[in-house]
């Protein structure tokens, strides 16, 4: 798994830690220092220096002869973890505007130039473009990376846009970069964004911020439409309040979600752990 890494900032030694977390699995729950070595690829002494510094930071432990994870490794995605109950919050709703709609909607959030798309609640339609959960496109080409491009600050904002986009289409930005700044300005004064036929013929959207307890924008939710069915003045006047009521009421469930009483206790340790100590 090791020396896959070719960026001149490239932590090799970070990455051979986290190949021996990733080694164990459902069906690797305890293993040896030969099996741990020969799953990461690694060799017997870096095998060894790397699960005993995994050990005493409170990663891993050891018994018998054979290495297992602790609960601590779930500290590294509680973010993440925290991080789907959004969507969980969000998905009734979503499921309700759709029926209010008779359109699709979708969440996103922004991933380096691109937006990847997190939760999705669809409706069947003639659309050029297909999407699902984990679909990227250029963030600068659709009404959601406009929102969310929206909230950066300058100096990130320039270097985002620096940033190739992976999502294996061509960027079109269609407009000079002053002239993409005061739209985004726009979209932060007025709290929406709209793509209109940017990222493919026929493919019209609207969006809007979803924010968490903080008012931190989290996310970005939209409407998507055909164009030869919908006109930008009834996605504006008909779509866009029922989206802006929506977003408001995930960002109040969120809130709440956030503040629920929460406590953190120390896992009970084995009895040859105490005895060690």
């Amino acid at each position: 798994m090791a020396g896959r890494g070719s960026g001149p900032d490239f932590v090799e030694a970070l990455a051979r830690g986290l190949d021996v977390l990733a080694c164990f699995d459902a069906d690797h729950g305890s293993m040896t220092l030969s099996e741990v070595a020969a799953a990461a690829d690694l060799a017997r002494p870096t095998a060894r220096r790397l699960l005993l510094t995994l050990e005493e930071l409170g990663f891993v432990r050891s018994a018998g002869g054979s290495f297992q994870l602790t609960p601590k490794v779930l500290s590294l995605g509680m973010a993440y973890v925290g991080a789907l109950g959004l969507w969980d919050i969000a998905r009734p709703h979503l499921e309700a505007l759709v029926k209010r709609t008779g359109e699709s909607s979708s969440m996103a959030q922004l991933d380096g130039s691109d937006i990847l798309y997190v939760a999705r609640v669809s409706v069947p339609k003639l659309i050029a473009l297909r999407v699902e959960i984990g679909t990227r496109f250029p963030a600068v080409q659709t009404s959601q990376g406009k929102v969310l491009l929206a909230t950066l600050a300058p100096a990130e904002l320039s270097s985002t846009l620096t940033i190739p986009s992976r999502a294996g289409l061509p960027r079109h930005i269609g407009r000079t970069e002053d002239e993409l700044l005061e739209e985004l300005t726009q979209v932060r004064a007025r709290g929406w964004a709209l793509a209109d036929e940017e990222l493919a013929p026929g493919v019209r959207s609207v969006a809007v911020p979803v924010r968490d307890g903080a008012g931190a924008v989290r996310a970005a939710m939209n409407v998507t439409v055909h164009a030869a069915e919908t006109s930008t003045e009834r996605l504006l006047h008909e779509h866009l309040p029922l989206l802006l009521r929506t977003a408001g009421e995930i960002s109040a469930d969120w809130a709440l979600w956030q503040s629920r009483p929460h406590t953190q206790v120390e896992p009970i340790r084995p009895a040859g752990a105490l005895l060690r100590s």
